[in-house]
């Protein structure tokens, strides 16, 4: 075994003897229950931790996450988690939090190749290639934070036409979908404004966000 591991390992022993001796019976408790009201969808970058960042315990969210946090409705692998978060945990807020500086929106804009990741990324690029009229004629910094709020529009949209939201809201069920984006150099979050809680508020809510950000005026 390497010694970067074994010094997981170690870690993680003194964390949970720590956490013991502070919390006595914590992790009894913890196991015996799963209790969300949060789904966090976001991205796979380590710099966006979700609890830490929402100052919430182990077993208050539950976390779906992959490369530029998107929602797709071929992936099953999401729509499972959001199902489940759904139907079974009763979950009441879904949380798609994407974060500025996102590697996966910059390759995107700047044509970077990185492998097969390229295929997935292909959902961004959608996303530019849609709005590029609201993009192109931005500062190229300006550029970078816009599509990643962009991003996280699209996939707010995207989780609330799934048939487990639309079915969820049909049967009356508690819900709401949020958009956040994540600044990783103060770490605060930013709320886009996109909070949706029924069918019907799906899309005017998403048109009036797109309209944050004006087309270049014809000169």
């Amino acid at each position: 075994m390497s010694t970067s591991i074994q010094t997981l390992i170690e870690n993680n022993r003194r964390w949970a003897a720590e956490t013991e001796r502070l919390r006595p019976g914590y992790f009894q408790q913890l196991a015996q229950q799963q209790n969300p009201k949060y789904l966090w969808i976001g991205c796979s970058d380590s710099r966006v931790p979700a609890n830490q960042i929402t100052g919430l315990e182990p077993g208050e969210v539950f976390v779906h996450r992959n490369v530029a946090n998107v929602v797709v409705h071929s992936d099953l692998n999401a729509l499972s988690v959001i199902q489940f978060a759904v139907e079974f945990l009763k979950i009441e807020h879904i949380l798609v939090v994407g974060h500025y500086g996102c590697g996966g929106v910059l390759a995107t804009l700047r044509g970077a190749r990185v492998g097969l990741a390229d295929n997935w990324l292909r959902h961004v690029h959608d996303v530019k290639m849609r709005h590029r009229k609201r993009l192109d004629h931005l500062p190229v910094a300006v550029q970078e934070d816009v599509l990643c709020e962009m991003n996280v529009i699209e996939q707010v949209g995207n989780v609330a036409l799934t048939n487990v939201l639309q079915d969820a809201w049909a049967r009356g069920q508690k819900i709401s979908v949020h958009g956040w984006c994540y600044g990783l150099k103060d770490g605060l979050v930013k709320d886009l404004g996109v909070s949706v809680s029924n069918r019907e508020e799906v899309m005017p809510i998403f048109r009036n966000a797109l309209k944050r950000y004006p087309r270049q005026s014809p000169t």
